[in-house]
């Protein structure tokens, strides 16, 4: 069920690009003023935007009814992952089954801007990251524009805002106990707000793996390898001044990697137990 409802949550996504990619389309947003304003397609276009908003909105919907009926049948509770605390949602009242595959998406498209936000962040607008960072910038919008520290901060708030507001929603279901004020919400808030961070370990394993990967092997001239290659350029940078070439061997992506594992590991212990201590109100 948790693979099953990981597809589904990866659908929406796409759902949720497609209605979102329709606004870059050149061709369908110029206006009739411009060369490529005038230029339109063969076929009639039967598709609209809002096809996939109702799209998303159905497979939402069906999830959780899906769940709710599938309840005496499952042996799985859905919980929402936030990296210090994992709240359950029993699937035994249609209310809450909805609840949670809105929060589910939800939480599935936070951190995809949020690992958006980090290209971002560490590529700037380098040229040479070529037009994956473009669809980068086209997805985040003025977002991308913003200083960098603005944008390394934004997840934070975000994510600490999020936990406060729906802390009494949680707290009326008896999904978590009660906060014994406004300020344990915020500092509870603040230690989900920084786990977020965590989840860029995942994408970092995999960037440092593809690069290390392309380094030794002509992948062909697709414009995501010179993305990769450019963002862990950015990203090693720090490690530049330590000696890790050995002949046409570069450490640094290994040792990159080791540091990201045990300081993630480290950071993740630390607020897990932070959060249980404000969570039990000592």
């Amino acid at each position: 069920m948790a693979l099953f409802d990981l597809i589904l949550n990866l659908a929406s996504l796409l759902l949720w690009l497609n209605w979102r990619a329709i606004k870059f389309d050149p061709v369908a947003q110029s206006p009739p003023a411009t060369l490529v304003g005038t230029l339109r397609r063969a076929e009639p276009s039967r598709v609209r935007p809002w096809h996939s908003l109702l799209a998303l909105a159905v497979l939402l919907f069906a999830r959780a009814w899906f769940c709710w009926r599938m309840e005496p049948l499952a042996a799985w509770t859905p919980c929402l992952e936030l990296g210090v605390v994992a709240p359950p949602f029993r699937s035994d009242r249609f209310s809450l089954s909805l609840y949670y595959s809105v929060l589910s998406f939800g939480l599935l498209l936070a951190v995809f801007y949020f690992w958006l936000l980090f290209f971002s962040i560490i590529n700037g607008r380098n040229p040479d990251a070529g037009p994956i960072q473009m669809l980068v910038r086209l997805h985040l919008g003025w977002l991308d524009r913003w200083w960098w520290p603005f944008k390394l901060v934004l997840p934070f708030l975000v994510a600490a805002g999020f936990w406060v507001a729906i802390n009494p929603l949680l707290v009326g279901y008896n999904i978590v106990r009660p906060g014994d004020s406004m300020l344990r919400r915020m500092e509870q808030g603040a230690a989900i707000g920084a786990a977020l961070y965590l989840s860029w370990q995942y994408l970092l394993y995999g960037l440092l793996l593809l690069h290390v990967l392309s380094s030794y092997v002509y992948m062909g001239r697709h414009p995501f390898w010179p993305f990769v290659a450019v963002t862990a350029r950015n990203l090693l940078s720090p490690l530049r001044f330590l000696p890790l070439r050995i002949g046409k061997v570069d450490l640094a992506p290994v040792l990159a990697i080791v540091l990201i594992f045990f300081g993630a590991g480290f950071a993740q212990r630390k607020l897990i137990m932070l959060y249980s201590r404000l969570a039990g109100g000592s």
